[in-house]
């Protein structure tokens, strides 16, 4: 593509998982900075916190005491925001809709080091993570009254993380969210068009420009997406066409590890800092449809903006109007690539 035009001015680009815009303003990354600078905590972590209520062997709010895990430990959440248990139930009054949701919500603590994220794993502890998510996607997606499965991780204090213990979360649930129903039409009106994965046919674009790919092994891709809203927001995406994280085998379990590796550190060495993301995986809904239209994707969207300390925030005009960013996506994929 090549195309400097994208680089100088203003433009909207399309995110073709969701079919809305991002508002492109690359000649505002030369502006001077006089906004909010984020505290800055990298004091070192003990291995393990007495005081943790995700260390091995530690009692929790509710009185259960952890085992003395080894690698990856899973348990339901204390504070769940889905109840199995939830009464059926709908609200149709006129202009006032409501209905019922239920659902079970678990934590995944990726490892019993207390001082440690993913960034600091190697990719075969990663793979221990993620032989995890593909067994809760299979279990919990096995429950008919459970229809979709998002597995996703909030790090850092910035993003809301109330404990550092490297953990992550899933929230099944008997309807799709928001995100999830928009990229399943999307995904769906295009294969059933063109009979081919929108992402797969997206990913083939991007392997043959070379412009936004940061990384890539024999099953992996990691990009910067060309919608990215966030400033260094990339992608991780299976270069074959899985519509869920069952389909990979195990050397391809290993090699999504490793793409998670690869990132995460470059992340942590871009401000020189832990870097915060919340990062989540769509796939396919585990309701009884084929869903042969969907192609699972990873997707990090960091918040940090110009250093360790200088955060985007989404305000104003994007939350009236259109998420916008400053730094392109180019340029944050030539900043992450030096760091491999």
């Amino acid at each position: 593509m090549n195309n400097t035009d994208l680089q100088d001015y203003s433009h909207k680009r399309l995110n073709i998982l969701t079919n809305e815009w991002v508002l492109v303003s690359p000649h505002r990354a030369k502006r001077p900075w006089q906004g909010q600078n984020e505290t800055v905590n990298n004091e070192t972590r003990p291995t393990y916190d007495e005081n943790c209520y995700l260390c091995a062997g530690n009692t929790r709010i509710n009185g259960e005491k952890n085992p003395d895990y080894k690698d990856v430990y899973v348990f339901t959440n204390d504070f769940a925001a889905l109840q199995s248990n939830t009464k059926s139930f709908e609200v149709n009054d006129g202009l006032l809709v409501a209905q019922s949701e239920t659902g079970i919500c678990k934590v995944v603590c990726f490892s019993p080091d207390h001082s440690k994220s993913l960034a600091d794993m190697s990719a075969n502890d990663i793979k221990q993570v993620v032989k995890t998510w593909q067994n809760e996607y299979k279990t919990l997606g096995d429950n008919p009254e459970i229809n979709y499965v998002q597995i996703f991780e909030n790090k850092g204090a910035v993003m809301g993380c109330s404990n550092p213990h490297p953990h992550g979360q899933i929230w099944s649930q008997s309807n799709l969210p928001n995100e999830v129903d928009k990229k399943n039409k999307t995904q769906l009106a295009y294969y059933s068009n063109k009979k081919s994965s929108l992402l797969g046919d997206y990913l083939k674009q991007e392997i043959d420009l070379q412009e936004r790919i940061i990384f890539e092994n024999d099953a992996f891709v990691v990009l910067v997406p060309f919608w990215a809203i966030w400033p260094f927001e990339t992608m991780i995406v299976p270069k074959k066409h899985q519509k869920n994280i069952l389909e990979m085998n195990d050397d391809e379990a290993f090699l999504y590890a490793e793409a998670i590796s690869v990132i995460t550190k470059a992340y942590d060495k871009l401000f020189n800092t832990s870097f915060p993301y919340s990062s989540g995986i769509h796939q396919a809904p585990t309701n009884s449809e084929n869903n042969e239209h969907w192609h699972w994707h990873m997707s990090f969207y960091p918040p940090l903006l110009r250093s360790a300390t200088v955060k985007k925030f989404m305000v104003g005009y994007e939350m009236f109007g259109t998420p916008q960013r400053d730094i392109t996506g180019e340029t944050a994929v030539k900043m992450l690539k030096a760091l491999l």
